[in-house]
C-alpha cells in the first residue's frame, strides 16, 4: 500500500491526473444530488475541488495553472462556436426588446457589485467572485480570474479570492431566479393557462415558417414566360417547386427554364405573408392538391457534408440535377433560399424530385451523418492559435496606463464567434457537431472549476465559519434579486410581456439551466424556450465583459 500513499502525496504526473479525475467525477456525483428540486449540476466540480483543497489534496501549482488556462480556452472557444451563428440573428430578429431587457439585468448586476464592493467594504476580487456565482454563471468567473491573473501585484491569496466569492454566492443564485418568478407570479395573479393561449395566439399570427400553397395561373401577364423571367418570385423569396400544366397528369419538378401559361397548377413555398399577395399576381389556391396527385415526384431532407459541395449556389444545383430546393435549414433557422443562397457544411435542405435525380443530388450534396458527427480537428486547432494570439495582444485604451489583453477568455471567445459566422473556409469547415461541441465545452469547464477549487480550498471553511462568508452571501442575495424583480415588473407593467416568457428571460439573463427547468415544468408551451434561446448569445457575451471590465475598471 506504500506505493499508493505516494500516488496521492508525490509531486508527479500521475499523482495529478488522478487528483484532476477524482475531482471532477466525485464533482459530477455531488451535482447530481436532488437537494429541494434543485441541483449543482457541473457547479458540483468546484465543491469537490473545494474539499479536496480543504484537506490538502492538491497539485503542482504550475500544473494547475496550465489545466486552468487550457480548461478555460476549450470551454470559451466551444461556447464562441455554439453562440456564434445566432449572435446577430438572435438579436436582430427574434428581439430587441428582449435582448435589451436581459441586457439590462447583467449591467444592473454588475453595478450593484460595483456598488457592494465600495459601499460594504467588500474586496473587489471578491465582488466580481459574487457577481459571478449570484448570477451562475461560470464563464464570468473564469473571465474575471483570467483578467485578474495578468494584473500586476496580485499574489496568490487575491486570486482565490473570487473562486470563494463565487462559492458561497451559487447555491442562492439557482434559488433566487426561481423565487423571482414566484414573486412576479404572485403579484400579477398570473394564470399560466391563459399566458400559454395568448402566447400561441400571438405566434400564429407573427410566424414566418414557410409553408405551401397550389395556386391556379390566371394572370395573363405572365402567360408564356419563364420561371426565370418572372422577377417577384426571386425578389419575394418565394420557390416554385411543382408544376401540373393544364390539361396533364403528370407533375414535373419546377425549373428556371419551365415555362407558365394560363390553367396551369404550381406549388409555391414561402413565408405566409407573401404567398398572400402572390395570389394577387398569379391566381386563386387551386381545389386540387398536388401532393395527391405527384405520383413520380418525391420530396427528401438531405444534408450537406460533402466538401466538394460547399459554397455551391442553390441555382446550380437545382439546374445540374433537374430538382428544386424548397427550404433550408441552419442552427436556429429554417428559410426559403433564393438561386443566390450558397449552401453551407451541415446545411439541411429540402429537395422535390423524381427519384433519379434525388438520388444524384444526394450523392452530390453527401447526406452522410457518419460525416456530419465527425468533427475536423485541425480548424479547433487553428481557430485556439488564432484566439490565443488574439488574446495576448496588447491593446492601449485612452485613460488606462497599461495595455489591456482581451486574454485566454476574450481572445478564443471572439476568434470562434467571427470563424462560426464563416462557417467554411474553402473545404475546411468551422462547424462542430452538436455532440462534439458539448464534450469539448464540458471538459473545458469542468477542467477549469476544478482547479479553481483545489486552488480557493484551503480558505473556504475557515471565511465561511470565521471569517465575512455569510456577510457576502446576504450581499450576493443582492445581486441575484434586485435587478430580476425590477426588470420583470417593467416587463409585465411597460412592455407586457407574456409571463411564460418572462420566465424563459430572466432564466436567459441569469444562463441558468436549472431555472430553465423550473420555469418549462410550469407548462409544455414553447414560449421559455424561444426566450431564453433568445437573449443567451448576447447574455454569454455580456457576462464575459462584465466581469472583465469590473476587474480592470475599478482594480
Amino acid at each position: 500500500m506504500t506505493w499508493l500513499i505516494q500516488l496521492f502525496n508525490q509531486d508527479s504526473a500521475p499523482h495529478a491526473i488522478l487528483i484532476i479525475s477524482l475531482v471532477i467525477s466525485t464533482g459530477l456525483v455531488l451535482g447530481r444530488f436532488n437537494i429541494a428540486g434543485i441541483r449543482l449540476g457541473i457547479a458540483g466540480v468546484l465543491f469537490s475541488g473545494l474539499i479536496f483543497g480543504h484537506f490538502d489534496l492538491t497539485i503542482n501549482p504550475e500544473v494547475m495553472h496550465f489545466l486552468r488556462e487550457f480548461g478555460l480556452i476549450l470551454f470559451v472557444y466551444a461556447i464562441g462556436l455554439q453562440v456564434g451563428p445566432s449572435f446577430v440573428s438572435s438579436f436582430f430578429k427574434y428581439g430587441i426588446k428582449l435582448n435589451g431587457m436581459a441586457a439590462a439585468v447583467v449591467i444592473s448586476g454588475a453595478l450593484i457589485a460595483v456598488a457592494i464592493s465600495v459601499i460594504g467594504d467588500i474586496p473587489m476580487p471578491v465582488a466580481v467572485g459574487l457577481f459571478s456565482g449570484a448570477t451562475t454563471n461560470t464563464p464570468a468567473l473564469a473571465a474575471a480570474q483570467q483578467v485578474l491573473g495578468g494584473l500586476p501585484r496580485i499574489d496568490a491569496e487575491t486570486m482565490k479570492m473570487p473562486g470563494l466569492g463565487y462559492a458561497v454566492a451559487y447555491p442562492f443564485g439557482i434559488v433566487g431566479i426561481i423565487l423571482a418568478m414566484l414573486l412576479i407570479k404572485r403579484v400579477f395573479n398570473i394564470e399560466i393557462a391563459a399566458e400559454a393561449e395568448s402566447f400561441a395566439q400571438n405566434q400564429q399570427e407573427q410566424a414566418q415558417i414557410p409553408v405551401s400553397e397550389d395556386l391556379i395561373v390566371e394572370n395573363p401577364n405572365i402567360n408564356g414566360l419563364t420561371l426565370a423571367q418572372i422577377p417577384f418570385f426571386e425578389s419575394m423569396s418565394v420557390v416554385v417547386t411543382r408544376i401540373l400544366h393544364l390539361g396533364e397528369t403528370n407533375v414535373n419538378v419546377a425549373r428556371p427554364d419551365s415555362v407558365l401559361g394560363i390553367g396551369d397548377t404550381i406549388r409555391v413555398v414561402g413565408e405566409h405573408e407573401q404567398l398572400k399577395r402572390l395570389k394577387i399576381v398569379i391566381g386563386p389556391q387551386a381545389e386540387i392538391n398536388l401532393d395527391e396527385i405527384a405520383q413520380n415526384l418525391r420530396t427528401k431532407r438531405l444534408v450537406v457534408t460533402n466538401k466538394a459541395a460547399i459554397n455551391q449556389s442553390i441555382g446550380d444545383l437545382c439546374l445540374r440535377y433537374g430538382v428544386t430546393i424548397s427550404r433550408v435549414h441552419r442552427p436556429d433557422v429554417e428559410f426559403t433560399p433564393t438561386s443566390a443562397v450558397h449552401v453551407q457544411f451541415g446545411d439541411e435542405v429540402m429537395v422535390v424530385g423524381n427519384q433519379d435525380a434525388l438520388n444524384n443530388i444526394e450523392k452530390a450534396l453527401g447526406n452522410s451523418l457518419e460525416e456530419l458527427a465527425h468533427p475536423q480537428i485541425m480548424p479547433i486547432f487553428i481557430g485556439i492559435t488564432l484566439g490565443v494570439i488574439l488574446g495576448s495582444l496588447p491593446l492601449y485604451l485612452p485613460g488606462i496606463p497599461s495595455a489591456l489583453k482581451l486574454g485566454m477568455a476574450g481572445g478564443p471567445l471572439l476568434v470562434a464567434i467571427m470563424l462560426s459566422r464563416i462557417g467554411n473556409w474553402g473545404t475546411m469547415t468551422w462547424h462542430l457537431p452538436k455532440s462534439s461541441n458539448i464534450i469539448l465545452k464540458d471538459i473545458g469547464i469542468v477542467l477549469f472549476l476544478a482547479c479553481v477549487g483545489l486552488h480557493s480550498g484551503d480558505e473556504f471553511v475557515n471565511t465561511l465559519l470565521n471569517g465575512d462568508g455569510f456577510y457576502w452571501m446576504a450581499c450576493a442575495t443582492l445581486i441575484t434579486l434586485l435587478p430580476l424583480l425590477i426588470v420583470a415588473l417593467i416587463a409585465r407593467l411597460v412592455v407586457k410581456l407574456n409571463y411564460l416568457s418572462l420566465c424563459g428571460l430572466l432564466a436567459g439573463s441569469m444562463t441558468d439551466p436549472p431555472a430553465l427547468a423550473y420555469a418549462n415544468s410550469l407548462h409544455p408551451s414553447a414560449a421559455v424556450s424561444i426566450a431564453y434561446a433568445t437573449v443567451y448569445p448576447m447574455v454569454t457575451i455580456l457576462r464575459i465583459l462584465s466581469a472583465q471590465l469590473i476587474i480592470v475598471l475599478v482594480n
